[in-house]
């Protein structure tokens, strides 16, 4: 039975947030393929949207079936109306109407503002004298809900906008645009050769430490490093430097600067990625998973840490 406190708190974040989904797991870390389909799907059209964990709480998990009496997740919620989960959202994005729910009918993000350096300049032009320069061929750019980038020349296509960089024409999609205000591609030269691409949009993702780039961090005192596992396996292999993330543990972890370096140590590196995933949610932007965790570590930096 959904209570009285329970249905305001539903009511409460439904109300206040233009765009909000009841899914399982976060926007950065989904944990189904449903809740990530939808998030794939939103973020293709919105900047900005807010997700609630409905793993977090028993209670909020059936309490949001119950407010909506939909017996499914994840959930979509527009402007203050249920509008349904997975099936549904990927059917009015197939229709287009998803589109004039998330946004008014024309509306078009504003021209981001894109730095290409000179070498870049210079490669994409070499790169369009060498195809034969196809008339109405231009530098294309799409930034996934990922962040992930792909560059490319192709005639104009449906509904992008275009930039002029240099007397260079570049096209990109308007959700590819949202993500691209301030970012800069440069051109590496060398043997390894290449476009590098910053973008002060991409979100703190955890990144990967082996035990021995590890070893080396400990050893200058450039990170701290937490280590998620029970006591009992603790006391089987530990690291020294390791901190438990217990209660005491936590409060040391959330004293830390936001860009501080923290690593996640476990036994073979899965649970320390979800305690990492949860403290990147926490706003913390230099987070490390231990690959392979003290398994690896063992076999790779000190045998004399016993394996179990």
């Amino acid at each position: 039975m959904l209570n009285d406190a329970l249905r305001s708190r539903i009511s409460g974040l439904v109300a206040q947030n233009p765009v909000i989904l009841f899914m399982k797991g976060t926007r950065r870390a989904p944990q189904c393929g449903f809740s990530a389909q939808v998030v794939q799907i939103l973020d293709e059209h919105v900047p900005e949207y807010e997700t609630v964990d409905v793993l977090s709480s028993a209670e909020l998990r059936d309490g949001i079936k119950e407010f909506s009496q939909w017996p499914t997740i994840p959930q979509l919620f527009v402007n203050g109306e249920f509008i349904g989960g997975c099936d549904i959202v990927r059917a009015l994005q197939e229709s287009g109407e998803l589109a004039q729910l998330l946004s008014k009918p024309g509306t078009t993000p504003p021209l981001p503002t894109i730095h290409i350096t000179a070498a870049a300049l210079q490669a994409f032009r070499g790169a369009l004298e060498d195809s034969g320069d196809a008339v109405g061929e231009a530098l294309h750019l799409k930034i996934d809900a990922s962040f992930q980038n792909d560059l490319y020349f192709a005639p104009r296509e449906p509904g992008t906008l275009e930039l002029g960089i240099q007397g260079l024409t570049l096209f990109i999609d308007p959700a590819s645009a949202r993500r691209a205000d301030g970012m800069s591609i440069d051109f590496i030269d060398g043997a390894n050769a290449g476009f590098k691409i910053e973008n002060p949009n991409q979100p703190a993702t955890v990144k990967q430490l082996t035990p021995a780039e590890l070893k080396d961090l400990l050893e200058q005192g450039k990170i701290a490093l937490f280590d998620v596992r029970p006591d009992h396996e603790r006391a089987l292999a530990s690291i020294p430097q390791a901190r438990s993330l217990d209660e005491a543990g936590q409060e040391y972890l959330f004293s830390l600067d936001r860009n501080a370096p923290v690593a996640f140590l476990c036994h073979h590196g899965m649970r320390s990625q979800n305690a990492a995933q949860q403290v990147l949610a926490e706003g913390f932007r230099n987070v490390y998973n231990v690959r392979g965790g003290i398994h690896a570590w063992s076999e790779t930096v000190d045998r004399g840490v016993p394996q179990y």
